[in-house]
């Protein structure tokens, strides 16, 4: 976790009433424009992870990336693109799932991985666990197993770390807001 003296949650901006009324959307790009924030964000997860085993990192479209790419560089694994519909030019599977807006569909290259491997994924937060959801599900019909989610925010009032630990995926996050925290 970054040092008590930091102080993450300054680095969220919080925009209310998108991307629809009474949401308060939690924006990374503040931390991303800090060095030293996405330097605590970054030692903090490689910290947590670099003497664990597992054997590639996933990381989800399009913000899932952004701390994904890092901490695989660093850590010198496999990384493994979940993309939003339409979006992987190869042989893909492809996996339904419920956002809070509607109905999505998140795809992987089929030979991204094989039988044993182990995955630890990635986005920017956790919501309703709709995404990580659809990519644990693609990472098991592969015959591979994911090994953990992180992120860099849990909004746990809206049950998606319970649905992924009653999934039987373990989950990180670094900071937690509830749904009234401005």
């Amino acid at each position: 976790m970054p040092s008590a003296a930091f102080d993450l949650k300054a680095l969220i901006r919080p925009v209310p009433d998108f991307p629809k009324p009474g949401v308060i959307f939690r924006d990374i790009t503040p931390l991303f424009q800090s060095p030293r924030g996405l330097r605590h964000v970054a030692d903090a997860f490689i910290e947590r992870y670099v003497e664990t085993d597992f054997s590639h990192i996933g990381a989800m479209d399009a913000r899932g990336f952004l701390i994904g790419s890092i901490i695989a560089h660093q850590l010198n694994k496999p990384l493994i693109l979940f993309r939003k519909q339409g979006k992987l030019p190869a042989d893909v599977l492809a996996e339904g799932y419920q956002t809070e807006y509607g109905e999505a569909f998140l795809e992987v290259h089929a030979d991204s991985l094989c039988e044993g491997d182990s995955v630890l994924i990635f986005d920017d937060l956790i919501a309703t666990g709709g995404t990580l959801l659809a990519a644990t599900s693609l990472v098991r019909r592969m015959g591979a197993q994911v090994f953990e989610a992180a992120a860099i925010i849990d909004l746990p009032e809206l049950g998606g770390t319970q649905r992924l630990n009653d999934a039987g995926v373990p989950t990180f996050c670094l900071t937690e807001f509830s749904l009234s925290e401005y």
